[in-house]
């Protein structure tokens, strides 16, 4: 699907330079000389490289629709993630440098989408939030409950993050899987 250059907005995937780009920033630009532009921070979406474009009105650019599969996380394999498609049953071997850090939060039998451009795999979403287990932290200080402070601690899968100073060992809370923070206890 053809769009304009000054409708691409954050998270659309164009086809560009004869990559798949996804815009992780936009910029309108209305100079007071010349025409206005948009202003486009672009990420590949195989290597990772990044890429400042400007497009002007006039210009047209690509866009890509991803085709999105359910998936079941199955297990790891060495440095290797094994996902198994919900409909067809069929696994597919990804590693585990392809998730990056948020690797760390799947779990056996976790739902993920993966996104495909013609049948290669590009990205695989999480579940927004999950709940684990907090392995260590520390005790309450006495009259630290008054101020909004967090504590450190370590969760079961051996990620990092803040928790409110009333959270103790052996407690279960959902965190957010995009960036490991505290969201509250879990029911």
């Amino acid at each position: 699907m053809k769009i304009n250059g000054n409708e691409i907005r954050i998270g659309n995937i164009i086809s560009h330079q004869d990559g798949l780009w996804v815009a992780v920033r936009t910029n309108a630009v209305k100079p007071g000389k010349g025409g206005a532009f948009n202003q486009v921070e672009l990420k590949n979406l195989i290597d990772g490289r990044k890429l400042n474009e400007r497009f002007r009105a006039s210009e047209t650019v690509e866009r890509v629709r991803l085709d999105q599969k359910p998936h079941t996380y199955l297990y790891a394999d060495g440095d290797m993630l094994v996902f198994m498609n919900s409909e067809n049953y069929e696994q597919i071997n990804l590693e585990s440098e392809f998730i990056g850090d948020r690797a760390a939060y799947l779990t056996d039998g976790m739902e993920v989408q993966l996104e495909f451009h013609e049948e290669r795999p590009i990205s695989v979403t999480l579940p927004d939030q999950v709940t684990l287990t907090i392995t260590e932290t520390e005790p309450v200080v006495k009259g630290q409950t008054a101020a909004n402070s967090y504590k450190p601690a370590i969760l079961e899968n051996g990620v990092r993050t803040s928790v409110p100073p009333f959270v103790n060992t052996d407690e279960r809370i959902i965190v957010m899987t995009e960036d490991g923070s505290y969201v509250k206890r879990a029911d």
